[in-house]
């Protein structure tokens, strides 16, 4: 047997794709490969892609470019192996293999097959599997922070989006295995969990006949880790059910991610999301008034096609009306194999361009009164990070999630990974600033 080759892997894309990466990273490493994150040192890098919108595409290739012209040998992983399989495979001969999203857990197989000298193919033409508690992972966020995946894939049919095409339909995981994968990440000293799939508020659905969020919640509660945050929670998912287990379990945090897109029925109809047609002030006001302390974040696409001033401006009023925590805005991207990408009334790129920086201008002011709201106050910050030239200490409290919120950025000492109660004497639009409080009463944990 001769020495197994070294392997780096390069991550893009979401959180969803971070999980398999991580493992990826397990199984190479329970097979004894070496896994090193200097690309230069690795024998081969494998990048798991994504391939959600052009501009990621553009990052992937860019990166698969780049390593070419190091001489390196590149497996092509994730959402653009799936997508572009043939593509890829035919116009960049340094990629000795293509790996699907539901084929990810075969790679120390593709791995020995390269080494072997084929060029390997390992595309499921639908992806069907998902890695649960059992399968290897080596963990690439911060310590005190772990993605929890409850469902793979989507049933749903959005006008604008691929990744149905690109991930399968919705496969949830049941929930004791969701359970022991938590209990196993809380004993390795997790202080956060963040469930994801595409639809959270529709996990179960497949398995069960129904959703089983609120079932879900409530038994995690039972997990020894202080946090447990929600991703992509359709509002209208967000039944009484929820919403009670949401107040009745201690660490869930009234953290709410609302993916809706757009304001106006019209936008919505013609993106084919009919069941947010519900989605109303009404349903947003009861959310509020049932969780008083929920932190809503949600997201925009501005621009769709045929999305007329006035549909903007109407969803400028929502913005100013609902006054959410936080806004992320994207202007449409036209996506080769979905139906909005045959849309008559495709808006120029520059009219999209100022309707996104006119959205951000509504929603500052308002995301800066929520943060100066903060100030005063003594609130639990999870210390991620210390700043490697002021030695400042960066992390994030429970109304900020990792990579889409701020951060907090905190004086005074703390070990990374835990929870250390800080007072906040300062707030900008995206971030807070303040001191670890430091009494016989503040408990690390």
């Amino acid at each position: 047997m001769g020495k197994k080759p070294t392997i780096a892997i390069s991550h893009l894309g979401c959180e969803k794709n971070r999980i398999d990466t991580e493992h990826m990273l397990g199984l190479l490493v329970a097979a004894g490969y070496q896994v090193d994150n200097n690309e230069e040192l690795a024998d081969y890098v494998i990048v798991n892609t994504c391939s959600f919108i052009a501009a990621a595409r553009t990052e992937s290739v860019r990166t698969i470019v780049e390593l070419a012209e190091a001489d390196k040998k590149i497996v092509i992983a994730g959402c653009m192996a799936q997508h572009f399989q043939e593509e890829l495979l035919a116009e960049l001969p340094e990629a000795v293999a293509v790996v699907g999203t539901g084929d990810y857990t075969k790679i120390v197989d593709v791995i020995e097959r390269v080494e072997s000298g084929e060029r390997v193919k390992e595309v499921s033409a639908e992806p069907t599997y998902i890695a649960d508690e059992t399968t290897p992972r080596y963990r690439t966020t911060s310590e005190g922070v772990a993605y929890l995946r409850v469902a793979e894939g989507c049933d749903y049919r959005c006008a604008f989006c691929i990744i149905p095409h690109l991930r399968g339909k919705q496969r949830s995981r049941t929930i004791e295995s969701l359970v022991a994968e938590a209990e196993q990440l809380a004993s390795e000293g997790v202080r956060e969990l963040i469930l994801i799939s595409q639809i959270t508020t529709n996990y179960g659905l497949d398995i069960y006949g129904e959703p089983k969020l609120a079932e879900l919640l409530r038994a995690l509660g039972q997990v020894d880790v202080p946090w447990i945050r929600m991703h992509y929670a359709y509002p209208t998912g967000l039944t009484p059910a929820v919403i009670e287990a949401i107040q009745e379990t201690p660490n869930v945090l009234p953290y709410l991610d609302l993916p809706l897109q757009h304001s106006h029925p019209e936008v919505l109809r013609v993106m084919n999301r009919p069941w947010q047609g519900r989605v109303n002030d009404a349903l947003i006001e009861r959310i509020k008034t049932a969780l008083p302390e929920a932190v809503l974040r949600t997201t925009f696409i501005v621009g769709f096609p045929g999305e007329t001033q006035q549909q903007f401006e109407h969803l400028l009023q929502f913005v100013r009306h609902h006054e959410f925590d936080h806004v992320g805005a994207f202007t449409f991207s036209p996506e080769e194999g979905t139906p909005a990408y045959n849309l008559p009334h495709q808006l120029p790129q520059d009219v999209m361009d100022s309707r996104r920086d006119a959205l951000m201008a509504v929603q500052q002011p308002i995301s800066l009164k929520k943060n100066q709201g903060e100030v005063g106050k003594v609130v639990d910050v999870l210390i991620e990070q210390e700043h490697p030239s002021t030695g400042e200490l960066i992390g994030r409290s429970a109304r900020f999630a990792p990579e889409v919120d701020g951060l907090v950025y905190v004086q005074g000492e703390a070990p990374l990974g835990t929870i250390v109660p800080v007072e906040i004497t300062d707030a900008d639009v995206y971030d807070i600033y303040g001191s670890v409080v430091l009494s016989p009463l503040s408990v690390v944990r």
